[in-house]
């Protein structure tokens, strides 16, 4: 799952937390931007979420960046991960891309697990793009050389990148074999509902290599099910998660 989690910090109250928790629960890799950086409610908030996750019956461990190192601190966030310990092993320590950081405002969030049922590792890059009128795809052609960094193909791009899957900045990664989870999927709320209708921009989703990966299904999960709950909802994010159910080919 990834999931842009608006203002991750001491906007959220206890039960919003909890709801935020609920959702969380049944997935076992989960990417999380938009943690606040500027003071430590951002890092406990995810320690308290990651807390809760570990009284739902499943042991679950968690790693939070850096703040980014952005222009401003109204820029700059944290990331997250959550995973499942009986299903994944953490193989390297997570780490902010010094490599990127002066070129993109906030540099990714880049992990390697291992899937522990079939030894097979794999890396995730966790990414917050700047906003479209600041032309995000300057930042995501970035990421065509990572499986040359990575010595690897095994990846999997996570996170809210401000442009949909049909941008050609994506088309290298294609080229490689890499695919989108979701098409034409909107994936922000917006303020308002416009004839019946809440849902915005298809901007976050998850890429990965189909040679390595085969997907089952792939969805958004919509917290907000009728207009009159919006505003409430937008209190919980302004995104919806995206889930991507992977089956390893070999």
């Amino acid at each position: 799952m990834t999931w842009n989690i608006q203002d991750l910090g001491r906007s959220k109250n206890n039960q919003e937390i909890q709801f935020i928790v609920k959702i969380l629960k049944d997935y076992d890799l989960i990417a999380i931007q938009e943690v606040v950086a500027k003071d430590p409610a951002g890092a406990r908030a995810v320690a308290i979420i990651a807390d809760a996750l570990n009284r739902m019956g499943s042991k679950w461990d968690y790693s939070i960046s850096n703040p980014t190192n952005s222009s401003s601190n109204y820029a700059s966030e944290r990331y997250a991960f959550f995973w499942k310990t009986s299903k994944i092993r953490l193989q390297k320590k997570p780490s902010l891309d010094k490599k990127l950081a002066s070129k993109i405002e906030r540099e990714p969030y880049i992990a390697l697990f291992e899937w522990k049922k079939n030894k097979t590792s794999f890396f995730t890059v966790n990414m917050h793009a700047r906003t479209y009128n600041k032309h995000p795809e300057m930042e995501i052609s970035n990421f065509k050389y990572y499986p040359k960094r990575f010595k690897s193909e095994n990846i999997i791009f996570l996170g809210d990148f401000n442009l949909n899957e049909k941008h050609t900045v994506w088309n290298p990664l294609y080229k490689m074999g890499f695919i989108s989870a979701v098409k034409n999927q909107p994936t922000t709320l917006k303020r308002k509902c416009v004839d019946g209708n809440y849902l915005n921009y298809p901007i976050d989703n998850i890429y990965f290599n189909k040679a390595y990966f085969k997907q089952e299904k792939a969805y958004v999960i919509n917290f907000i099910n009728e207009c009159k709950n919006l505003k409430k909802a937008r209190k919980i994010s302004d995104h919806l998660p995206v889930v991507s159910e992977l089956l390893f080919k070999n």
